[in-house]
């Protein structure tokens, strides 16, 4: 009879990468200004998973500030590209949209995907205390049906990963994970830049 000892293996993970972005305040304060610039000229925002809260036009990229933001957060963006091991040289790196959302007290993000990209992300401006987490959902549609009861939740069975806003946090995920934002519990602005990357 063997002694050998099982064996787990963690197969088909889904990586969800959070840092913080170094001198994140200064980036903030640029990107505070240039979200604030955009709501002015367009208070009525667009709709898309927002349920109450702003959704700005998309941003021009080619605009100083959105190219500020992405050379400052470049380092976390090619740790993505190195443990995923896809190959850069190859294909070109396409940020195919972005946007920021302002969220004040009971607004909130419904459930949704961002479809045709691999990357997507979220990176907090303004975060203040019961803004409401962002939760991403188990990407495997036969846990939706039926699970077991469970003693204590752990990474192997649960079905939901909630991250709580913080102030230069980058959360970058799959595009396809599904994800919602909790209602807001304060009247002081939660703002997020998003944004999708493709290769192509």
């Amino acid at each position: 009879m063997s002694n050998k000892k099982s064996e787990l293996h963690l197969t088909f993970s889904t990586p969800i990468w959070l840092s913080t972005i170094p001198k994140y305040k200064d980036v903030n304060d640029k990107m505070f200004k240039y979200i604030k610039a955009l709501q002015s000229k367009n208070l009525d925002g667009i709709k898309k998973s927002n349920l109450l809260g702003w959704h700005s036009p998309y941003f021009n990229l080619e605009n100083d500030e959105p190219q500020f933001f992405i050379n400052s957060i470049s380092t976390s963006l090619n740790k993505v590209f190195e443990d995923m091991s896809w190959n850069i040289k190859k294909q070109k790196i396409k940020i195919t949209s972005m946007w920021a959302i302002i969220n004040k007290k009971n607004a909130s993000n419904e459930r949704h995907i961002h479809s045709n990209n691999y990357i997507s992300a979220a990176y907090y401006v303004k975060a203040p205390q019961k803004c409401g987490y962002i939760n991403f959902y188990d990407p495997r549609s036969v846990t939706s049906f039926r699970y077991p009861k469970v003693l204590k939740a752990n990474k192997l069975n649960s079905t939901m990963f909630s991250v709580q806003p913080k102030e230069g946090l980058l959360v970058l995920f799959p595009s396809y994970l599904y994800h919602s934002v909790e209602i807001s519990k304060t009247d002081k602005e939660r703002i997020v830049i998003s944004f999708n990357i493709n290769l192509i």
